[in-house]
């Protein structure tokens, strides 16, 4: 068994090219049907990659879908160039184990797609479960595998046509080794008697809900701390909106039309005119002159909103209060809060495992502010259960949680 932090004795094999060479890109119906025909023949588990352009488009879709299985080698299909009518391939991978790694990040775009598994395995997830403190695909593929992956295109834009042959090595080398991977993964978990626990994680992952809108998503912005009245915030907002929609328009990431420092900086400046603001850093650009007019618009429409329409610099949370804050308000919260932190660290040492995949910190934090009534074992395990913990996980760390919640100042 392999002991997860410990390297093997030999120097790992560099791989730079996959092992049956690059495959054709899948450009045309024809092409997607053999493709197709050759998965549903393949045999066992399906691995499944994406790569998307996040840094350089608004738009969160599949540039590129990479697909391996034994029996039928690989395949890089550009949904691009498909017009996303990929029927063959959905009905190929259907009813089949998909095998994934860091599975949350690719699979909102393969349901942009229609593509959605049946059953997953997310390697990524599995190694944190496993105990292995790097869970990179590199990284586990090194420890459990011998190989090197030739790494560096990730963040490229695979927007970009043609895709040059480097790229597309690095894009088939990702799911090469996927299965391989998965295989001895599930055999370390089933080793340390973490199997049930990582299947249950997977099916909570396969059928989670899209995630809502974010409320308010413009007080995401960068350095926005620094903005201290509700005119700078209304400021903020109002610069946030319009790039989002200029760069929804433009179907670039937003950070490319106008970086959130440069809204920060504006909304603390507060410019009255836009020979003003073409004197903050980053406006004096040629593409920022060339948009002073809709940035300075959005400012003045800032700053003539009545105080009834400004934005609340303290808006309501939720949530409990800052750990920091808990002594002074409630004490025994706070000793709560302590006794739990203590419990589940050392539990989750004894077990291997990240204390974060053990249970949620806000979950925890929640029910230690505001604990059922009676903390019973029960009332615990379903409250717990009600906050989205899994089974596995209430019923190893449950007893400790309860038993925290007695805790006293």
């Amino acid at each position: 068994m392999t002991t997860p932090g410990q390297g093997p004795d030999v120097s790992p094999v560099l791989l730079t090219e996959p092992a049956d060479g690059t495959p054709d890109v899948v450009t045309d119906d024809a092409a997607l049907l053999d493709a197709a025909a050759a998965l549903a023949a393949g045999a066992g588990p399906i691995a499944i990659d994406t790569e998307r352009a996040s840094g350089y488009r608004y738009s969160q879709r599949a540039y590129l879908v990479q697909v391996r299985r034994e029996g039928a080698g690989t395949f890089l299909i550009d949904p691009v160039a498909l017009d996303d009518r990929i029927d063959p391939l959905i009905s190929a991978l259907a009813d089949e184990e998909w095998v994934l790694h860091a599975a949350s990040q690719d699979l909102p775009c393969l349901a942009g797609l229609d593509l959605r598994p049946s059953r997953l395995f997310d390697t990524e997830l599995a190694g944190r479960l496993a105990g292995f403190e790097r869970v990179a695909l590199g990284t586990l593929v090194e420890r459990l595998l011998g190989y090197q992956l030739e790494k560096g295109h990730g963040a490229a834009d695979w927007s970009r046509r043609p895709l040059p042959l480097d790229w597309l090595n690095y894009a088939a080398l990702d799911v090469e080794l996927l299965v391989p991977l998965r295989d001895a993964l599930e055999k370390e978990l089933r080793a340390q008697g973490k199997l049930d626990w990582a299947l249950e994680e997977f099916e909570v992952l396969r059928t989670a809900p899209p995630a809502p809108p974010r409320k308010e998503p413009w007080r995401r912005t960068s350095g926005i701390h620094g903005v201290r009245t509700a005119r700078g915030l209304a400021a903020v907002r109002a610069l946030w909106e319009t790039r989002d929609s200029v760069a929804r328009q433009r179907d670039l990431a937003p950070g490319r039309v106008l970086p959130d420092s440069a809204i920060v900086a504006a909304a603390v400046a507060g410019p009255e005119d836009e020979a003003a603001l073409l004197k903050l850093p980053v406006f004096r650009g040629r593409a920022q002159r060339r948009m002073s007019g809709t940035w300075m618009r959005a400012l003045r429409t800032a700053a003539r909103l009545p105080k009834s329409e400004l934005p609340d610099p303290s808006p309501p949370n939720d949530g409990p209060p800052p750990p920091n804050r808990w002594a002074d308000k409630d004490p025994d919260a706070a000793a709560r809060l302590s006794a739990a932190r203590t419990a589940l660290t050392a539990l989750a040492e004894a077990n291997r495992l990240p204390v974060e995949n053990l249970l949620q910190p806000d979950l925890v934090r929640r029910t230690c502010w505001q604990p059922p009534e009676p903390a019973d074992a029960d009332t615990v395990a379903a409250t717990l259960r009600a906050g989205g913990a899994r089974e596995w996980q209430i019923a190893l760390a449950g007893p400790d949680l309860t038993k925290a919640l007695q805790a006293r100042a």
